[in-house]
């Protein structure tokens, strides 16, 4: 696994989005949010979509580019922004390279049964380094905070 910590480059990423790739190069020399979730549609990851998306505005201001990553497809993602009207890019890694290469699939546990899951965390990268990371997010007040974070850049 890639070293995943604070200062270090951040490993390198292609993704499909519905307007085409997303790739960490196409942000060189710029800022980026970079956040991992585990399912469109779902509660947790509704709300933490529309907290970036009603953010977005903010996020452009500060010169922060915003990109959601799950396992889900472009299809799926589609709807999932259509429904809600997202205002974040989001990026589809079905086979799960890009979240294993950011070290956020991981052994979950849940009722004492244990599986492999994606682990909600979030990246600020600044310059091609990993300039903050927040693991086991909590999604209430989250994108606040990274937004905090990214005007402190």
């Amino acid at each position: 696994m890639t070293d995943v910590t604070e200062g270090v480059p951040a490993p390198d990423f292609e993704l499909a989005g519905a307007d085409g790739p997303l790739r960490l190069s196409d942000f060189k020399g710029k800022a980026l949010v970079l956040y991992f979730y585990p399912k469109d549609d779902t509660s947790g990851c509704t709300k933490e979509a529309q907290e970036f998306s009603a953010l977005a505005p903010e996020f452009a201001k500060a010169g922060v580019s915003l990109i959601g990553v799950s396992k889900d497809s472009v299809a799926s993602h589609a709807k999932f922004t259509a429904k809600y009207d997202l205002a974040v890019p989001l990026g589809s890694d079905p086979e799960g390279a890009v979240i294993e290469r950011y070290g956020s699939w991981v052994e979950k546990n849940m009722y004492g049964r244990k599986y492999m899951g994606i682990e909600r965390s979030t990246f600020l990268i600044k310059d091609g380094k990993l300039a903050r990371i927040w693991r086991k997010v909590k999604v209430p007040g989250h994108a606040a905070e990274v937004l905090k974070a990214a005007q402190s850049l």
